[in-house]
């Protein structure tokens, strides 16, 4: 059976088509440059001539230029990186490419280490005679030896390569010194927080083969980079040479946008739809039964369990064999655990696995016929790559994405043209940030001491957070340059992957255990004390939490309750770095002072009987200097279109559902986001809705809400008034994440209020 016939099945859900034709390929020869035992071991995989995007970008290689290669999924990209590579250490064999005694080698880094794993298992099946490995947190001691004293071609990751290879760079002197090609795969990865502290680790590494001696060609690739020049020269500080024709042929694919249905007539009110969870189980179950290869994307890990129970549920009653051809994929399971999935679905023996986003860059199966997303990702990069992982042999294929209860998911169903029409968003992170740039500047003088020269490698704010750090005693300053002068490392100062703090810990009170962990920025509203934390499928019951020593401890318990806290929040502006004037309106950005504080929390019965109590708790404020953007509103007009006691319900209203559709615009998740409505601000005189975000110091998401404003601010409008519920629901102006348990919202005040905004706005798209 065609997959797409099975969408057909559920015409009623289905609110657009897509339909992306089959495409053919455009063939060039290989260059004699490669050597006959490279061309040899591609043409045992059948590869017998280059795609003409990859014979561009080999060439560029070749010529030492820095490349970005932006062509699509399944198009071939790693060959572009893999034969110049293969070229230089084969020739370093035969004692061809020699620089004096330094032996070739290759760095190839990866956001996951499941791509890096299936990226040495393509390599080693090119040329078993590579010395290649894997350094990673999966890693014994010994292996990791092996591969610092004899690898060629070294695979890892940010994390380590910040604090391993880099800290420890005298020991991998044999590496840094012999490197000839640095490949950063699935560049568009590196967003936010998170690609601000990878474009200066790869700052510092260049920095170190610079020293060592080698001057290394830098291979970017990702099938999804919006302006790719810029956006190499920004991670890498390099000049890149962009590859962007995708020259590779494709099967033809359908894709779906999907939404559920209301559970009865009487829930237009709510909005309340069946679970897109739901919906996912039971089409993944119809795929597998029709033996229809597919992978099933959901966000969290819970979420991912539960759809593939529900589905082996549902197969159960059809096959009592195919049950286990279903499985889920995500964090935390073993390494062998997760390589035995990967091979059990490359070989066909699985038919249908529901994964995290662990599973969408770039790992290698072919035989994949159907992708199903289960919300939007994020960005529209995240999920054309997660589409592209079903058709990478060239048969038809089907994408499938169905919304959740969330603004972005409810417009972008019924606005297909915002997916498939719109240019791609532009990749966000601020390099500048001092919370970021600090730590890595201590970074690079513990590694060599920093001199004056250097310091433009890292940006235009270097000098001055070198002489913060100076100040601080942290560097002190010689002829040579800035030296660190503590005993730690400082590595140890930066967390990549942007978090607030060290975890805190969960301990069963009953046995020591140790239950998990969670992040110390959300720890506040998820394990104070009363708080019901579910783990695994078991119910907890916070009975301590210690903020100081970074521990709660629990009790097993199910109480018939859940529990939501509820916080105060006040923004303070600190200083206005722009500002555009809209006649009555203006938009603002610049930085804030965040204050939280988590005041109390509820009771919710778990059988939907409503709200039990509100317990009040003790804890303290917590402060965030972040970047924020605003706009504000002369009384005038807000009194023009609403009456004094709405105002407050419109607001927020409309706070909530920016926060929901910025992601749109700029690659963050709402979760990145946070925000703040008044009718009154005592910094701006004015109504005022800020959105700001989540990291110390900002990661360049509300300067994108400043940049398109205008465009903003419209999808906002537009999501809300397009929402079929009367008075607000979780697909257009409720929030997860409210710390007043969404109340007041005043959805149709929100639109009022949104159309005495935007109406003087310039919108440079219209």
């Amino acid at each position: 059976m065609r997959p797409a016939d099975l969408v057909a099945r559920h015409g009623e859900r289905v609110t657009h088509v897509e339909l992306q034709p089959a495409r053919e390929a455009v063939v060039e020869p290989w260059p004699e440059w490669v050597p006959g035992s490279v061309r040899a071991a591609y043409a045992r995989q059948g590869v017998t001539h280059l795609w003409a995007h990859q014979r561009e970008a080999i060439d560029h290689v070749r010529a030492g230029r820095n490349v970005v290669v932006t062509t699509g999924t399944a198009s071939g990209k790693s060959l572009t990186f893999q034969v110049p590579a293969l070229t230089a250490l084969t020739g370093g064999r035969e004692g061809e490419a020699l620089h004096g005694s330094r032996l070739p080698s290759v760095l190839y880094l990866a956001p996951t280490k499941a791509l890096a794993a299936d990226q040495l298992r393509r390599l080693r099946e090119l040329d078993p005679q590579v010395r290649a490995a894997t350094v990673d947190g999966d890693n014994s001691r010994e292996e990791r030896q092996w591969a610092r004293d004899h690898a060629a071609w070294v695979l890892t990751n940010p994390d380590t390569l910040h604090h391993v290879i880099l800290p420890g760079h005298q020991r991998w002197t044999r590496l840094l010194r012999g490197l000839r090609v640095i490949v950063v795969d699935e560049c568009h990865h590196y967003r936010g927080v998170f690609g601000a502290h990878v474009a200066l680790v790869l700052r510092r590494l260049l920095r170190l083969c610079e020293h060592a001696g080698a001057t290394p060609v830098v291979v970017c690739s990702s099938a999804t980079v919006a302006y790719p020049e810029a956006f190499a020269r920004r991670l890498t500080g390099l000049d890149a040479t962009a590859v962007t024709e995708d020259a590779s042929p494709h099967g033809a694919r359908t894709i779906a946008l999907w939404e559920p249905p209301l559970l009865d007539a009487d829930d237009v009110a709510s909005g309340a739809r069946r679970p897109a969870s739901h919906e996912a189980a039971d089409l993944l179950a119809d795929l597998t039964s029709a033996e229809v290869q597919s992978v099933c994307f959901v966000r969290s890990r819970r979420g991912a369990e539960h759809v593939t129970s529900r589905a082996r549920d549902l197969l159960a009653d059809v096959d009592p064999s195919l049950p286990e051809r279903v499985a889920t994929y995500r964090g935390g399971y073993l390494p062998e655990e997760r390589r035995l999935l990967e091979e059990r679905l490359r070989s066909g023996d699985l038919l249908g696995l529901t994964s995290t986003s662990a599973l969408e860059l770039g790992i290698d199966v072919s035989g994949l016929d159907a992708v199903v997303t289960v919300g939007f990702p994020g960005t529209r990069a995240s999920l054309f790559q997660q589409w592209g992982r079903a058709g990478r042999g060239g048969q038809e294929s089907l994408g499938v994405l169905i919304a959740r209860p969330d603004p972005i998911d409810t417009y972008l169903v019924h606005h297909p043209e915002t997916i498939f029409a719109a240019p791609l968003e532009a990749t966000v992170f601020d390099i500048d940030n001092p919370h970021v740039l600090g730590p890595h500047l201590a970074a690079a003088a513990h590694e060599l001491p920093l001199s004056e020269r250097e310091l433009d490698r890292f940006g235009p704010r270097a000098r001055e957070g070198v002489d913060a750090l100076t100040d601080a005693g942290w560097l002190r300053h010689r002829s040579a340059g800035w030296f660190w002068t503590r005993r730690e490392r400082a590595s140890d100062l930066a967390d990549l992957r942007g978090g607030s703090g060290r975890p805190v810990q969960i301990v069963d009170a009953a046995t020591g255990r140790l239950v998990g962990t969670v992040d110390a920025g959300t720890a506040d509203g998820t394990v104070h004390e009363g708080a019901v934390y579910v783990h695994q499928g078991d119910t907890y019951v916070v009975e301590e939490y210690s903020p100081e020593d970074g521990a709660a401890v629990v009790r097993r318990d199910d109480p018939g309750w859940t529990t939501q806290a509820r916080s105060s929040t006040r923004v303070d502006v600190v200083d206005t770095a722009h500002t555009t004037d809209w006649g009555h309106a203006t938009i603002a950005t610049g930085t804030v002072d965040v204050t939280t504080q988590v005041t109390s929390y509820l009771r919710r019965s778990s059988s939907g009987g409503g709200t039990l109590g509100e317990e009040l708790l003790d804890l303290p404020e917590r402060s965030l200097r972040t970047s924020a953007v605003w706009w504000t509103l002369e009384p005038e007009q807000v009194a023009a279109c609403l009456e004094a006691i709405d105002v407050p319900g419109a607001a927020h209203a409309a706070e909530h559902a920016s926060i929901g559709l910025l992601p749109l615009l700029a690659t963050c998740d709402r979760w990145d986001l946070g925000g703040l409505s008044t009718a009154l601000h005592p910094d701006t005189g004015r109504l005022t809705v800020f959105v700001h975000d989540g990291h110390p110091g900002g990661a360049g998401f509300a300067e994108r809400g400043y940049d398109t404003a205008a465009t903003w601010l419209r999808f906002t409008r537009d999501t809300i008034a397009a929402c079929p519920c009367p008075t607000g629901c979780p697909a257009c102006v409720q929030s997860p994440k409210c710390g007043n348990g969404n109340d007041p919202l005043d959805k149709a005040g929100a639109v009022r209020l949104l159309d005495a905004v935007l109406r003087d706005a310039h919108d440079p798209s219209r």
